[in-house]
């Protein structure tokens, strides 16, 4: 990648934070394809205190300034913006513009707590009907209930994409797809729903002002310009992760439905308006906000967290390399293993907490009377099927719940590397399956840039294009 000879800035940079990782990428588009570079990869380790688990939130700001300082190094002057997404959900309290306290780890214990008091105010099925929301414990509303004297003493609430933003630029926002999964907005209007905040005991000040994927909130401050090497725009993105991805996904016809597959796995539909009714609660479907004013509707699906978590317990002192390269060698083992093998419910609570993954596994078996899985590659080829069996599940009941059609999947992120998932979502669902890209978060992230830019064209199938012709998908068919 290289500025113009003309000295303007053409690229973009976009800040990728996941739940195990962040990344800073510099990206190009160039004949309508976008090109994109690695510059800087960090890790994102939660930090256990006495009080419970949270985000290292001022490391992960640290290395995204490096990350960012990096790319101007590597494109002196050629970066025209910047974008961060991440995970939903989590958030920072703020007094004044001062932190107050480190955010909470989504998995941590704190949220059943926070369930029932919300439950007390507002039963489910009428906090449903508001929000729209499939029930997590971990949702931000319950979170919120957890805070005690914390929430009077506060003034505003950032989700963690903008958080960051408001660090380097001062601007104190929410942006909308993002704030769609804290329980707190109206999935019709996709405004806050202040009568639902003010019913749960959640200050209405803590609210910030709304903006859409493609606001240009500012530049950075003089001390951040600083450190970076120059000043430098951010744009907000559809930054919940999930959002940008959805936003990426390289489809051709109405008819599909996606997986983003990383440590979740979120299936689903986008809609044009949310479904509130009954069944749809009952499924445990969500209503969150994409691109444009779509809708997300989707499930959660526990993901590729249950592959690596059984990885780490496992091999607990192993690098993620060495990790990455073991799983290869286990699924190409459980490739050659026969079919037959008994799936498990992935979405089972037991499995969201971190700790020893395979002996929850084996512990479901024996607790439903089914035969354990022996050894390694068995237990890799059990979490397979069982989590390609709630893919076509989800897809399928997705379809019914919206009464839209599904002719085709496509999968996005991290899963659509593996074959042996891919292949097996295709089996169980009957559909044909499209895997890629791996990078469609990141890719969502600066093609919305370049959209606010002028670089692409307005409309979100646009969007899609360019991923289409920057992509390389691999078709899975039934078998």
């Amino acid at each position: 990648m290289s500025a113009r000879a003309d000295g303007a800035a053409n690229s973009v940079a976009a800040v990728d934070l996941g739940a195990t990782s962040g990344r800073v990428i510099l990206g190009r588009i160039d004949d309508g394809r976008l090109e994109a570079r690695h510059i800087a990869r960090f890790a994102n380790d939660p930090v256990r205190t006495r009080d419970g688990l949270h985000w290292n939130i001022l490391g992960l700001y640290q290395e995204v300034l490096r990350g960012l300082a990096a790319a101007e190094r590597e494109l002196p002057g050629g970066i025209a913006s910047v974008g961060i997404d991440s995970w939903a959900v989590d958030y920072g309290l703020l007094r004044s513009g001062r932190l107050l306290g480190t955010p909470y780890h989504y998995r941590d214990a704190r949220n059943d707590a926070g369930v029932a008091a919300v439950h007390a105010r507002v039963p489910a099925e009428q906090l449903y009907a508001r929000n729209g929301l499939q029930h997590l414990a971990f949702n931000t509303l319950f979170q919120l209930a957890t805070e005690g004297p914390l929430l009077a003493e506060a003034d505003r609430m950032l989700l963690i994409p903008d958080l960051l933003a408001y660090w380097l630029t001062g601007a104190e926002v929410a942006e909308r797809t993002n704030a769609s999964t804290t329980g707190l907005l109206d999935p019709r209007t996709g405004e806050w729903d202040r009568e639902l905040a003010e019913a749960l005991g959640v200050p209405v000040r803590l609210l910030p002002e709304l903006v859409d994927p493609g606001t240009r909130l500012g530049t950075l401050s003089p001390e951040v310009a600083a450190v970076v090497g120059r000043d430098l725009e951010v744009v907000a993105v559809a930054s919940h992760d999930t959002a940008s991805a959805v936003a990426a996904v390289p489809a051709t016809r109405p008819d599909f439905a996606y997986i983003s597959c990383g440590t979740w796995g979120l299936v689903g539909l986008e809609l044009d308006s949310p479904v509130l009714d009954e069944a749809a609660r009952a499924a445990n479907f969500t209503n969150e906000g994409g691109l444009d004013g779509r809708v997300r509707f989707l499930h959660n699906v526990m993901g590729l967290w249950l592959l690596s978590e059984s990885l780490r317990g496992w091999e607990p002192s192993a690098t993620d390399a060495q990790r990455s390269s073991l799983l290869g060698e286990l699924l190409d083992e459980a490739g050659r293993l026969g079919s037959g093998l008994p799936t498990f419910d992935v979405n089972d609570p037991a499995f969201l907490p971190p700790g020893d993954m395979p002996g929850r596994i084996a512990a479901w078996y024996r607790e439903h009377g089914e035969r354990v899985p022996e050894g390694r590659a068995e237990v890799v080829r059990c979490i397979v099927e069982s989590l390609a069996q709630a893919f076509a599940d989800a897809v399928r009941t997705a379809s019914e719940l919206a009464d839209q059609p599904v002719g085709v999947i496509h999968i996005v992120g991290g899963g659509s590397q593996n074959a042996l998932l891919c292949q097996a979502t295709a089996d169980r669902s009957g559909l044909p399956v499209y895997a890629g890209p791996t990078e469609a978060t990141a890719m969502g992230n600066m093609l919305v840039q370049a959209r606010a830019l002028g670089l692409v064209g307005s409309e979100a199938e646009a969007i899609r294009a360019v991923v289409a012709r920057s992509s390389d998908v691999i078709e899975y068919l039934p078998r």
